[in-house]
């Protein structure tokens, strides 16, 4: 069983080109599997995996849910707002009377920037990090990139434009990080209030116009526009955003060229797309949805060729 160079997938800063191209090809085997008639594969039949989640997710935990049985994998769930962490109960003191019970792998969301690392130094499990805070998500990235070149090819040269509520986004930095390393270029765009200042730094592009923003990209990934991070408003109102930044049917027929078109989910159709962009055949978003699931058993399986048995 091949391996990656990082013991935790914590970050896409922290993997080299050559880790996402062995989860991309273990991946695509693993895209087989679950298309076949009988979808699981006995690989992993003595680990156990712990969805552990501090903030509410549907699509991550049932994706990573998902991947594990799929790879024959004991799977528990864990969520806070019915756990011990109500009582005042530490990060640390959770999780390790997790891993009490013999568990191997952690798959952690918390609403903390850094968790996830935090986590890696304290305890003996494997941690994958599924979001924390606003800083990474690095699996979204990857099934996201994974899902661009099945379209694109090679993302060499490709031009990627990452549109919505970047400021409050840990997809937004994941996919910089992951594209750029795959030698894309980035351009965001939003509204100046949710583009974060300094971000040029990372190399990226920054605009505010979204239809010049389309006319140069070859793929457009839409973010929500997440209100529950937002204390104060950044724009005037939904309807608002949607008129300036929301992409439609006559947006997409004025470009005079095809593109493709993403979302992480969930979409707030109107705002972010219409539902008629949404459902059409630009649009790849349930195939990052099914990638999400080899995608996430390819990096389950390669942390797990590191585990002691």
């Amino acid at each position: 069983m091949s391996s990656l160079s990082v013991d935790h997938l914590l970050g896409i800063r922290n993997l080299s080109v050559d880790d996402i191209e062995r989860i991309f090809q273990t991946a695509q085997s693993f895209k087989e599997v679950i298309n076949r008639p009988i979808k699981k594969v006995p690989s992993l039949r003595d680990i156990t995996l712990a969805n552990v989640f501090f903030e509410n997710s549907t699509r991550t935990r049932l994706s990573f849910e998902l991947a594990a049985k799929r790879l024959s994998a004991d799977v528990i769930n864990f969520t806070a707002s019915n756990s011990s962490v109500k009582k005042g109960e530490t990060l640390i003191d959770t999780v390790n009377n997790i891993i009490a019970m013999k568990v191997d792998m952690v798959v952690l969301r918390h609403a903390s920037p850094g968790a996830a690392s935090f986590l890696s130094k304290h305890t003996k499990a494997k941690i994958i990090n599924a979001g924390d805070g606003t800083h990474e998500h690095p699996t979204q990235a990857l099934l996201d990139a994974f899902s661009l070149r099945e379209k694109l090819g090679e993302l060499n040269g490709k031009r990627i434009a990452i549109i919505g509520d970047i400021l409050h986004s840990r997809v937004a930095l994941s996919n910089i990080y992951c594209l750029q390393k795959l030698g894309a270029e980035v351009l965001v765009c939003g509204p100046s209030s949710l583009i974060p200042k300094g971000i040029d730094s990372l190399g990226v592009k920054v605009s505010h116009d979204l239809t010049e923003t389309l006319l140069w990209c070859d793929a457009a990934n839409f973010l929500r526009i997440q209100l529950e991070r937002q204390d104060s408003p950044f724009f005037p109102s939904l309807r608002d955003y949607a008129l300036q930044f929301g992409l439609t049917s006559e947006i997409m027929e004025s470009l005079n060229k095809s593109i493709i078109v993403m979302h992480p989910g969930p979409i707030n159709r109107g705002v972010e797309i219409s539902s008629s962009v949404a459902d059409s055949s630009d649009s790849i978003i349930l195939d990052q949805v099914e990638n999400g699931v080899a995608i996430r058993m390819a990096v389950i399986y390669l942390l797990a060729a590191q585990i002691e048995r």
